[in-house]
């Protein structure tokens, strides 16, 4: 029986379950995706295959050894613990790439100098011979990886990235690697819709890439089958006899599939783009297979009689690398319409690094991937073509003679301004949802935020009222101002801005429709993935002054019961959850926030009756909560406060009982005199008792978020001496509310006051 190893393929960010699926596919044993690639097992014959087979791998590796370097001369004495003699002869040639991650070795070429020094130092001495260095095709080619100070010393069977599937004689500005274009079309099922006979189209081709790509997967051809250098065929282990059942297999498959290829095409506007794809073509051995011609969008012509509905797919520019976003709308347009001219009925699909970008062509997505195309988030959009998924467009650009005046140029270079400032915070945190400005500009009393949902970036516009004093014209004016440059300047939609007039809000008009359009999105905090609305409600859902206390939050949850209260959608609860909160209970008074609230919860996969919604006047829950644990007991008394609570689970209607909790969320309104409340709620006059009744809740070591966004708020430190106060306004101000530091007051409350040195 062959002898059993344990390889690791790696993949490009963001294919990793494409690659798992294929390794699967391909016969290897105990897959597991992994960071950047996917483990496998099997005999050398099973590598062999995958580097033969895989559309999606990069690399095919097989680990030698393992061990702590957390200094040269343990790397150095690490290497030289393997054999090398069994893998390599010693007048042969080697190369090693070496990588390190938050490890004491942080200098690459240093590190793959110690490796080649202890590999050549171990032949010099056993033989007084010495192998030497090749940087291109080296009979061995070594990999080694280093993370926390831990080396894991590998053979790179592939000897060169797999997506150099040997055919790619030169390519166009920005061309698609070989194995995104592979995994573009395994996402859209391209196999299958092949298989069943449809044709493919790629009306902006440029080099090729895909409709080669499409013809190979179509055919059954081994990706690898042109390769001319594999890394294995200078190792001592290298099985010939394997190898060659494999190739020989593999160009039987290819002649048996190319005579079933179906239909497939590419189309560009460049004559020298078309050029190089049919030259790519060719050298894949696949001209007969594919036809290339030289067409815009516009004249993109209708499929022949021959074409069976199948699949439409491109990678037009992006904005990042060939243009300006606002220039290509116009591209993304003529795509969108002439998928819909000509294509009804047959799948879409295109990759793009701006969602608005994608939301130009007009279509619905039906599901979206995310894909890196090399550092670049990108995502994949799929469409089912038909008139029915079509969505308004609006005008671009945006009333062209507003957008000139001085005012909206003025408030134009604030946005940008703002923008710029918080690029790179934007980038490391990874923000998906920020405010680009609040008022900065007293002629302009706006906050606006920006959402990057998954379906495309929207805008939040609320305008706050204008003094009476100020004529309405005025007001009028600049708020078009403002609002026409907005499309430009953070590259949205015109009917993705969303205005709001801002006033302040009493009683349950908080909780009133301002529209009924039921358009929800999803939009990424940290771990979770949150529902937002933007036109059925004055506020989206999401609170987003308060992303560092959720954040909070998350972090102080684990191990540990959590109550929100005031819930609001149970943001704060996902994070809880998703921090590891043992168990989670979401109060509030609205029906409609708390279905909200359970959305959110269903849409991170958080069930169960662990995690309870209780609809309740929070302070009289909260107090009847606190006197049944006041009194220690199910007495009658106690059991006559719970009947006044309405203690209901929301989700199961069973009844909620009566616990502490390691961690709680306490976020008033400012005011409320809602009908549905026995009394008005006042935060300046009410807070000390509401304090009171949820401290009452908390374990002994139990931690208090108490937060409120009345500007003018003084907490009352002498009535609640006896408790931990701790002031933490600061630390919760995310960087784009910096410039507004009232937006909200934060403290951290316990039961034990801490001593002073």
């Amino acid at each position: 029986m062959n002898q059993q190893h344990r390889f690791f393929a790696t993949a490009p960010k963001g294919m990793e379950a494409l690659l798992a699926d294929e390794l699967r596919a391909l016969g290897a044993a105990n897959v597991t995706e992994a960071r950047a690639g996917a483990g496998f097992q099997g005999d050398i014959g099973s590598a062999l295959r995958v580097c033969l087979w895989s559309r999606v791998a990069n690399r095919v590796l097989l680990p030698l050894a393992r061990f702590p370097a957390a200094d040269p001369e343990a790397l150095y004495e690490g290497v030289q613990s393997v054999d090398w003699a069994e893998h390599m002869v010693v007048n042969g040639t080697l190369a090693v790439d070496f990588s390190s991650v938050r490890s004491q070795i942080s200098h690459t070429q240093f590190g793959a100098q110690k490796v080649k020094d202890a590999i050549v130092d171990q032949f010099r001495i056993a033989t007084g011979e010495r192998p030497s260095v090749a940087r291109e095709q080296p009979d061995l080619r070594i990999n080694v990886y280093l993370h926390r100070d831990t080396a894991v010393i590998n053979l790179d069977l592939s000897g060169d990235s797999l997506h150099r599937r040997g055919y790619r004689a030169e390519g166009v500005a920005a061309p698609l690697k070989e194995n995104l274009a592979a995994a573009i079309l395994l996402r859209t099922g391209w196999a299958e819709i092949a298989k069943q006979g449809g044709a493919l189209v790629d009306p902006l081709c440029g080099s090729g890439t895909l409709p080669i790509e499409a013809a190979l997967i179509a055919a059954d051809i081994a990706p690898g089958l042109q390769r001319e250098h594999w890394g294995f065929l200078g190792w001592l282990k290298h099985q010939p006899e394997v190898w060659g059942a494999l190739l020989a297999d593999a160009t039987r498959r290819r002649e048996a599939g190319l005579a079933r290829c179906p239909p497939i095409r590419g189309f560009d506007i460049s004559g020298r783009a078309v050029a190089m794809a049919q030259r790519n073509a060719e050298l894949a051995g696949l001209a007969e297979q594919i036809e290339f011609a030289q067409v815009s969008l516009a004249d993109c012509p209708r499929p022949g009689e021959d074409f069976k509905p199948g699949l439409v797919v491109a990678n037009p520019p992006y904005g990042e690398r060939l243009g300006e976003v606002a220039e290509l709308r116009g591209l993304y347009r003529d795509l969108g319409d002439c998928l819909l001219k000509h294509y009804t009925g047959w799948r879409a699909a295109v990759i793009t690094s701006d969602r608005e970008l994608g939301k130009a062509i007009g279509l619905r997505a039906r599901r979206l991937h995310k894909l890196y195309n090399g550092a670049m988030e990108c995502q994949l959009l799929r469409f089912e073509v038909d008139p029915k998924w079509a969505m308004r467009r609006g005008p671009v650009p945006t009333n062209p003679a507003i957008a000139q005046s001085s005012g909206a140029q003025m408030f134009a270079n604030r946005l940008r301004k703002n923008l710029k400032q918080l690029a790179r915070w934007r980038r490391g945190e990874d923000i998906h949802a920020f405010r680009a400005y609040d008022a900065d500009m007293p002629e302009y009393a706006l906050a606006v935020d920006v959402y990057d949902c998954e379906d495309g970036r929207h805008v939040h516009v609320q305008e706050y009222a204008a003094p009476a004093k100020i004529p309405e014209e005025k007001v009028r004016a600049r708020r078009h101002e403002a609002l026409s440059v907005m499309p430009e300047i953070l590259e949205v939609a015109p009917e993705h801005v969303h205005l709001k007039l801002r006033e302040r809000q009493r009683g349950s008009s908080q909780y009133e429709k301002l529209q009924d359009e039921k358009r929800f999105h999803v939009v990424r905090e940290g771990p979770c993935r949150l529902w937002v609305n933007f036109e059925d409600y004055l506020d989206t859902g999401l609170f987003l002054d308060h992303r560092l206390t959720r954040q909070m939050i998350g972090e102080l949850a684990a191990g540990r019961a959590f109550l929100n209260l005031f819930a609001y959608t149970g943001a704060a609860t996902v994070h809880a959850a998703l921090g590891g909160a043992t168990q989670t209970t979401t109060v509030d008074m609205s029906k409609t926030y708390l279905d909200w609230a359970r959305r959110n919860l269903v849409q991170n996969d958080i069930r169960g009756p662990a995690h309870q919604l209780v609809q309740a006047d929070v302070t009289a829950w909260l107090a009847a909560q606190a006197a049944v644990l006041e009194k220690g007991d199910a007495g009658e008394g106690a059991r006559g406060v719970w009947g006044k609570a309405r203690q209901r689970n929301a989700a199961s209607g069973a009844d909620v009982a009566a616990q502490r909790y390691g961690l709680i969320f306490l976020d008033p309104p400012t005011f409320s005199n809602s009908k549905r409340m026995a009394d008005s709620f006042d935060v300046q006059r009410d807070h000390v008792a509401l304090i009171r009744h949820a401290v009452a809740l908390l374990e002994p070591d139990g931690v208090l978020i108490f937060s409120n966004n009345f500007r003018r708020f003084k907490l009352d430190e002498a009535a609640l001496a006896d408790l931990s106060l701790e002031d933490i306004s600061r630390q919760t101000l995310p960087k784009d509310f910096e410039r507004n530091p009232k937006i909200h007051r934060c403290w951290r409350v316990e039961k034990r006051a801490r001593t002073k040195n």
